[in-house]
């Protein structure tokens, strides 16, 4: 959606907020820092910010990879995102490559800037010489699908010296096309709001999103403040000055004063909206909006970044009306949406046509499935040498002293809780659980753990439990399952799939079988069943969770990891060893309690008894 659009919903609703805000990001250097920004990311998205804008990355790889990151925002973590644009030294032919890609991934806001000019001094070998003439090409070839933002300097620009002229150019921006403006940061309210007042007068009536930078340290606040030739205010200097040496204490002050700052411009009437360069941090931030009671006022706030699904709904518009998913892939957003994304199922409004062609066709090699550099991966799970270890690792997950496992992209949610305790016994017996969801029968949907889609309605889940299980031991399970399921009353109240890495499987489902765990019931509203467990999209993630397996051993075995892994090479092979193996000795299974109703208990129970 257009940022416009979404202010304005935001602002004429019955209830509307005190302010809504967004956040500024930047392509990291690194790929591990690409990664971990997308999880940043990902934790900001509760925040619910009205969109977030990454800046452009100039010039080869990392041009493309503001693409990329506006693709993930917009498709996999469900972000309104504004792409940077910069036009120095760019062919119109890149620049309608990025626009291409933009739209492609649904991304309708672009900040058109002019860019920083050649270092050398020499003229720019682009297509455009001012952010005027981008954004009057964006408007005659893409007409009004982009919301265009411009970027405007309150205290004045460092190559203009005269404020009018730096005015009488923003007004030729804003006529130009351009739907809203963001300036650059700032400490001196008095003068911004001044700066306001001028802008209104010269007849631009165009939102005004201030940009505000967070104070982390001394250092860095003078930094940016210097590089940006921009006023710090006296009062500033007092506060910040003698206590510059502790960042604590630096961090806290800084958020009082920029707290003051932001609650002086939203009292003066011309500002609705904040914007916060994050830096690619995200503590200072959130104590700003902590201090000014926006994030519980937003979350509360119905139209703005709610959602219907109990999984992040995607942005890209190829997807939009996706309203099923597998659940085996419901904490790894990122390999579902990038295996699914050449998948053809979604325009038609549901995933499960196994006979697409396209199905499951994956170059799992080609993938990053683990989401982290060899370095991180060795530094987070360690090199677990046996089935013990390997367990120790999981159950750290579960208790949360590791924020992600390769299974899991990300820390391990509140609504396993009342499982953690059975979770932990089934890993201390050998079975390494991946995935499992308990039981909900009504519950109400504004729960706080457990709710979501419309008020007033309740959900529900059948219990759903992931894991690896070894070969010698899965006969006494199936036995325990199939016992248990022959008693009266209980025909197929269990329900499993199990298979190995070479795709052999064993199921007591019927071909073509697709059971919603799932499911919503709200008024005035078809019941709405948003995950579901079916065979082709099972033996399609089989081939992930081995893969993993696979990949951890290959980054052990490869060139990079030397450096880390001296002094343990022993160890580091005993672990290369015993993952291999168990590969090959263990089956992935899934099964499901179609007894809503039923305690957890009951599924555990299927494991008394039983040990790998």
């Amino acid at each position: 959606m257009r940022i416009t659009e979404k202010l304005n919903q935001a602002y004429s609703s019955p209830n509307p907020p005190p302010a809504t805000f967004s956040f500024e990001f930047f392509v990291p250097k690194t790929a591990q820092g690409i990664q971990n920004l997308y999880d940043r990311m990902d934790r900001m998205y509760d925040l619910n910010p009205i969109f977030i804008d990454i800046t452009w990355g100039a010039g080869g790889k990392r041009a493309s990879l503001t693409n990329e990151m506006v693709y993930t925002a917009q498709s996999t973590l469900g972000l309104e995102t504004c792409m940077h644009l910069t036009c120095t030294n760019m062919k119109v032919e890149l620049i309608d490559e990025a626009l291409s890609r933009a739209k492609a991934s649904g991304c309708q806001n672009i900040l058109a800037l002019r860019g920083d000019p050649p270092l050398d001094g020499s003229e720019s070998t682009g297509d455009f010489q001012y952010a005027k003439d981008l954004i009057t090409y964006i408007r005659k070839n893409y007409g009004d699908y982009f919301n265009i933002g411009v970027a405007a300097y309150p205290e004045g620009h460092p190559e203009e010296p005269n404020d009018d002229k730096t005015l009488e150019f923003l007004k030729i921006k804003c006529d130009a096309g351009a739907d809203f403006i963001v300036t650059q940061m700032f400490y001196d309210a008095d003068q911004f709001i001044n700066w306001c007042s001028r802008i209104r007068k010269i007849g631009i009536d165009l939102p005004i999103i201030p940009g505000i930078m967070p104070i982390s340290t001394y250092a860095a606040f003078i930094r940016r403040a210097k590089w940006s030739e921009i006023s710090i205010p006296q009062h500033f200097l007092d506060a910040l000055d003698p206590i510059k040496d502790d960042d604590f204490l630096v961090r806290e002050m800084g958020t009082t004063l920029l707290v003051e700052m932001c609650q002086k411009l939203l009292d003066s009437g011309y500002i609705k909206h904040l914007h916060f360069y994050t830096m690619n941090l995200e503590r200072s931030t959130i104590m700003v909006l902590e201090k000014l009671n926006l994030i519980e006022t937003v979350k509360a706030h119905d139209t703005i970044g709610g959602t219907v699904l109990p999984w992040r709904k995607s942005l890209n518009p190829s997807r939009q009306k996706e309203t099923i998913r597998p659940i085996f892939w419901q904490n790894r957003k990122h390999s579902y949406i990038s295996r699914t994304s050449t998948w053809d199922e979604f325009p038609n409004g549901r995933w499960g046509d196994s006979s697409s062609p396209a199905f499951g066709d994956i170059d799992l090699n080609a993938t990053e499935l683990l989401r982290q550099s060899p370095k991180k991966a060795f530094e987070l799970w360690g090199h677990p040498q046996c089935l013990k270890e390997f367990a120790d690792l999981t159950i750290n997950y579960l208790t949360g002293k590791l924020k992600s496992i390769p299974w899991s992209d990300g820390p391990i949610d509140a609504d396993t809780s009342v499982m953690t305790d059975d979770l932990i016994s089934l890993n201390k017996k050998g079975f390494i659980t991946i995935n499992s969801q308990p039981p909900l029968n009504a519950t109400k949907s504004n729960d706080k753990v457990y709710g979501w889609g419309p008020k007033n309605g309740y959900v529900f889940q059948k219990q759903y439990l992931e894991f690896f299980c070894h070969k010698d031991t899965l006969n006494q399970l199936l036995n325990n399952i199939d016992s248990f399921n022959s008693t009266d009353n209980n025909a197929r109240i269990l329900t499993y799939y199990m298979v190995d890495k070479s795709g052999d499987l064993v199921t007591n489902t019927k071909e073509g079988d697709i059971n919603a765990v799932t499911w919503g019931v709200f008024p005035g509203e078809e019941i709405v069943q948003p995950t579901i467990v079916e065979r082709n999209s099972f033996l399609a993630w089989k081939d992930e969770a081995f893969s993993l397996i696979e990949e951890w051993v290959r980054i052990f075995e490869s060139d990079m990891a030397k450096d880390f892994i001296k002094g343990k090479e022993t160890e580091v092979q005993n672990f290369i060893k015993f993952m291999k193996s168990f590969g090959d000795d263990f089956v992935l299974c899934n099964v499901v309690n179609n007894n809503f109703t039923d305690d957890s208990k009951v599924l555990f129970g299927m494991f008394n008894g039983l040990e790998n």
